[in-house]
Order: structure tokens, then C-alpha cells, then sequence
């Protein structure tokens, strides 16, 4: 376990504890669900073995990945590279958008990352821009997805 989080209860029915190589397949599962839910006109299940790569090689070398669950089954997770302040994912299972899940990552995130953060969101995922501004992040330009094209917004939280 890391020592930068112990597993700790954040309030409600969730807790938070550190990401450990033995989660990488429910890690993975909860992405390819997770994002298939959203945007169902992509497959997703085709993008698994490049997300797993993308996994162990870009996001583990380098993010703190920290996992929220609810009665030991994952329920959402969350990486964050404080050296560069950036957030790169956040997944919250579907049947848990709208609980307390996705907040107790970001501020998870947040205090990880105390300097601040930075994003990329797709700029048809309005209800993800909208979390994110509630939580006090501002649009900081346009820019494009590096893997797919598509147009995305910056955004950035500052302390």
C-alpha cells in the first residue's frame, strides 16, 4: 500500500484506497463499461487491449491511482500525475454517477495535487463539464484529444 493514502472511510457508503496491480482488471472493466455506457456508438470492447497498454505504460509509471469503492466491489477510480497536475481520469461506474463517488475522487485528486489540476473533456460531455465547473474548475481554451482528434476543453483547477 502507499503511503501517501491509507484506505480511509471519505463519508457515505464510499471509501478510498490506493490502486495495487492486483485491481488492474477491474480497473480496466469499470473504463470499458463505464465509457461504452456514455458513448454506446463506440466500441469499446475493440479499445481494451490498447487501453490496457496505455495503462501500464503511460498512466501506472507515473499517475497515484486511487480506487472508491462501496462494499468492497469498485465503484470508481481516479489518476493524477502531481508532477505535471494532471487528471486524466475519472470513472465513476454508471449505476453510481450521482452519488458522492465521483466528488470524494476529485478531492481525492485535489489534495494529491495541491498546486492544482488540469484536464482534457470532451466538449460533448456536458455533464462532465458541468461536474467539473461545480467543483471549481474553469475552462482554460481548446484543444484536440491526442489519441482520438476529437475537440476537447481545457480546463484547470487553481487553489
Amino acid at each position: 500500500m502507499r503511503k501517501w493514502l491509507s484506505e480511509r472511510d471519505v463519508g457515505g457508503a464510499f471509501s478510498l484506497r490506493p490502486y495495487a496491480a492486483a485491481d488492474e482488471d477491474a480497473a480496466i472493466e469499470l473504463w470499458r463499461r463505464t465509457w461504452a455506457h456514455h458513448f454506446p456508438h463506440i466500441d469499446f470492447n475493440a479499445r481494451v487491449a490498447w487501453w490496457r497498454e496505455r495503462w501500464r505504460q503511460e498512466l501506472i509509471p507515473v499517475a497515484h491511482v486511487v480506487l472508491a469503492e462501496i462494499d468492497g466491489a469498485l465503484a470508481g477510480f481516479v489518476t493524477v500525475d502531481p508532477k505535471t497536475m494532471y487528471l486524466d481520469q475519472i470513472v465513476v461506474a454508471p449505476e453510481h454517477w450521482g452519488s458522492d463517488a465521483a466528488r470524494a475522487l476529485l478531492d481525492e485528486a485535489k489534495r494529491l495535487s495541491p498546486c492544482g489540476l488540469d484536464l482534457l473533456v470532451n466538449k460533448d460531455n456536458a455533464r462532465a463539464i458541468q461536474f467539473y465547473q461545480k467543483h471549481g474548475f474553469a475552462y482554460a481554451g481548446e484543444d484536440k484529444n491526442p489519441v482520438s482528434g476529437i475537440p476537447v476543453n481545457r480546463m484547470a483547477w487553481r487553489p
